[in-house]
């Protein structure tokens, strides 16, 4: 690793009043000390590199201009918050980022007053930045008061719908408020649709293709060469349908587009907002992600997630693999149904290579389909290629498809359309915390009629149930499988489909019973084999689906053992609970069976590696051995401390 950067005005920033009477050559020279500082850091903790190197002189920008933490600076995602963390007295931490006990790699509320709205998913700023003018307009006072309200948007997260939504409702209500869009033509992929093209066009020829006052008659408050800017501007708009008419129209003044690293232009221009606004503005910034930082700008995705990394030669350091990702497994099992399934189509809300569509693509090029930030649109886009002959895998993250719930039930499963949903990153996650952690998918969908919901135990079940879910038409169907390494199981040259509703037997025993659904199944056989070398045996089996449930593999489960621990990665309300519901319809309580369900505890667990998220939630094979003991009146194991 390189040594740390010298950063000799950095220094001197403790918080962002301290940029208050910089000069725009010292602003530069900061953001320079900035950009190397951001690198720096991740380079030591691995992170999301490329979004920060890309606003780093709007960051300085924003804090230099307005005042913060009254001014509630809004960032979207919240990929691009490391600089801004940096700024704000959070630099003596910022090698702590995704690490356990260290800093939240997004804005979190908790963290900083200066992170007044937590985001990881995108597509939230403009409605919350919203909700704070209107707070503050109606004599909200919370800490550190109201100010103005700025929200941060890339140009992939306001393709989302509920951006549209905001943007509609703030040009209703006419609040004073800011919106920054912080086009770099590129999201995680490249963006797709119609408003990239748009903003493709308003970007092309002139720097300022619309330039209008930023209230009545601000023109003139504005330095000579803008002043000259919304001269052009205005002629154009005489001969133009282009420019910034369509956010005209949602109700916001436009200003742009400018270039989002040159802080001659972004300063004045964000003083003259802030003087003299007096309604929703929005503001369009070309920039650049990974900026500044050659591996990252040379990058097919600019450095968007990183792993530690040489500052010099930007090459990962990356952990060699014993086993297929299991993303892969999905992507290269789907491929093999696809061959010989031409209504197999797949598609993804903007995550084409974190899906592993991007190697679907290569293949099928024109049967995949990126519908952008928009996971409802994608959902009922699903029902509908379903309700049209086709064979739909929805290929989405759990933390992502919360998004389109509403859609699940009424667009697919009340119409039993048979749409496949792939839920990737099933379960604790790691260093992303609990935003990106999949922890409601098993509940969520298996109280939905008609669904059939599985969990693949490791990556050879994992084929299975692609094919499982190719074949079945007979409704919705959904499997889930973590993020990370498999187990390093022997692999099926071809996947098989498995009988619905039929998990299976793992090891026999008499002692006890576990039932596991999904990963942690690898982690119950550890604790099986510790419990046998102290004269425990237990039997253990792979529920496989959680609906339907194999009721008669349970109720013998429950008939031949005293006590059955049921364990999934997944909260409250999932398959334990629907285990014990068919227990206690059954009646099986009234013959005193022991039953303990080991679900994910019910709050939030911060970013760690997953090992020690599962620590916390209680769920590695030394929980499991000491849930065991303990059901059985054995005594438990000591607590780590």
């Amino acid at each position: 690793m390189a040594d740390e950067p010298k950063t000799p005005l950095l220094d001197k920033v403790h918080e962002p009043a301290d940029l208050k009477g910089l000069s725009i050559r010292e602003l530069r020279q900061l953001a320079d000390e900035l950009r190397a500082e951001t690198v720096s850091a991740v380079s030591v903790t691995g992170g999301h590199l490329g979004a920060g190197l890309g606003v780093v002189e709007l960051t300085v920008a924003l804090h230099a201009v307005f005042d913060t933490p009254r001014d509630k600076v809004i960032w979207d995602v919240g990929h691009q918050c490391y600089p801004h963390k940096i700024l704000t007295g959070r630099r003596d931490r910022i090698r702590t980022l995704r690490q356990k006990d260290g800093l939240s790699g997004f804005t979190k509320r908790s963290e900083s007053p200066y992170d007044p709205f937590g985001a990881a998913h995108s597509s939230t700023s403009i409605s919350a930045a919203l909700g704070f003018a209107v707070a503050r307009d109606l004599g909200g006072r919370p800490e550190h008061g109201i100010g103005d309200c700025i929200a941060v948007i890339g140009d992939g997260s306001i393709s989302a719908g509920m951006a549209y939504e905001a943007m509609n409702n703030a040009g209703h209500l006419k609040n004073r408020m800011i919106v920054i869009l912080n086009d770099n033509e590129m999201s995680i992929a490249p963006p797709v649709g119609a408003m990239s093209s748009y903003l493709s066009r308003l970007y092309t020829g002139s720097p300022f293709h619309e330039f209008k006052q930023v209230a009545k008659d601000a023109v003139k408050f504005l330095p000579p060469p803008l002043q000259e800017g919304a001269k052009r501007a205005k002629d154009l708009l005489k001969s133009s349908v282009m420019g910034g008419t369509m956010f005209e129209q949602l109700g916001f003044t436009y200003l742009g587009p400018i270039d989002g690293h040159d802080l001659d232009q972004l300063v004045p221009l964000l003083r003259a907002v802030r003087a003299h606004a007096d309604g929703p503005v929005l503001i369009h910034a070309i920039t650049k992600k990974g900026k500044g930082y050659d591996p990252a700008e040379k990058s097919s995705d600019r450095g968007h997630a990183r792993a530690k990394f040489d500052v010099v030669t930007g090459e990962q350091a990356k952990a060699v693999s014993n086993a297929p990702a299991y993303t892969k497994v999905f992507a290269r099992a789907l491929i093999d149904e696809a061959s010989r399934d031409d209504k197999i189509v797949a598609v993804t809300a903007a995550m084409p290579d974190g899906t592993g569509l991007n190697l679907f693509a290569e293949r099928f090029p024109q049967r995949v389909f990126d519908v952008a930030i928009a996971e409802q649109h994608g959902v009922t886009f699903c029902a509908g290629l379903a309700a049209g002959g086709m064979k739909p895998f929805c290929a989405m993250y759990s933390t992502f498809l919360q998004r389109g719930y509403d859609q699940v039930v009424h667009d697919v499963a009340i119409q039993r359309l048979p749409v496949r949903f792939a839920i990737d990153r099933a379960g604790l996650v790691g260093a992303d915390g609990a935003t990106h952690a999949g922890s409601f998918d098993i509940a969520f969908l298996s109280n939905l009629p008609g669904f059939t919901v599985m969990a693949a135990a490791d990556e050879a079940e994992l084929v299975h149930m692609v094919a499982t879910a190719a074949a079945h038409d007979e409704g919705p169907i959904a499997f889930r499988f973590p993020r990370g390494e498999g187990v390093g199981v022997e692999m099926p040259e071809r996947g098989v489909p498995l009988e619905i509703g039929k998990g299976r037997m793992i090891r026999e025993g008499t002692a006890a019973a576990i039932l596991s659904f999904g990963t942690r199944l690898s982690e119950v056989e550890t604790a099986a084999e510790r419990l046998a070398a102290k004269g425990i045996q237990v039997t253990v089996a792979d529920a496989r689906f959680s609906k339907p449930l194999d009721r008669e593999l349970i109720l013998r489960l429950a008939r031949e053992h005293p006590a059955l621990i049921t364990i999934e990665e997944g909260a409250i309300g999932g398959f334990g609970s629907h285990v014990a519901q068919l227990l206690a319809e059954e009646g099986v309580f009234d013959g005193g069976l022991k039953y303990r369900s080991m679900v994910l505890p019910d709050t939030f667990i911060d970013q760690a590696s997953p090992h020690d998220m599962y620590a916390v939630a209680q769920m590695n094979a030394e929980d499991i051995e000491g849930k065991v003991q303990e059901v059985l009146g054995l005594g438990t194991l000591a607590r780590r401390g």
